[in-house]
């Protein structure tokens, strides 16, 4: 259920639009993976994970916010924290070779993404 308080306090915009960048970016790195398979750089992986974590970062806090003085739902707050926690988690395997692990995060990552992103545009 989501306040008249919610859906006046911008908070909730806020959340919508760092949700979908944060996902966008996440799918982005699928891509960019996609392409280090095929032998081009890494440069563009790499950079696009400080994006990840960025945007994860500032998800999280308009998740804070629409929870706290918004007085929405806290569960996207853990979920974000969730994400952004898991995304540090992958740069670490995938920085280390162990792309068995990587990947499946990776692919749990982007899920985790894409339900924030439909929760909050269903509001």
């Amino acid at each position: 259920m989501v306040t008249q308080v919610v859906k006046g306090s911008g908070y909730l915009t806020a959340f919508k639009a760092l949700a979908t960048l944060s996902m966008l970016a996440v799918l982005l790195q699928a891509v960019t993976a996609g392409q280090l398979m095929s032998g081009a750089g890494a440069g563009l992986h790499g950079a696009g994970a400080g994006a990840v974590h960025l945007l994860g970062l500032l998800q999280l806090v308009a998740a804070v916010l629409l929870w706290r003085p918004g007085r929405g739902a806290g569960w996207p707050a853990l979920v974000s924290l969730g994400v952004l926690l898991l995304g540090f988690l992958q740069s670490m395997l995938g920085g280390s070779g162990a792309v068995a692990a990587h990947v499946p995060l990776g692919m749990t990552i982007f899920g985790l993404s894409v339900w924030l992103v439909v929760w909050a545009w269903r509001r």
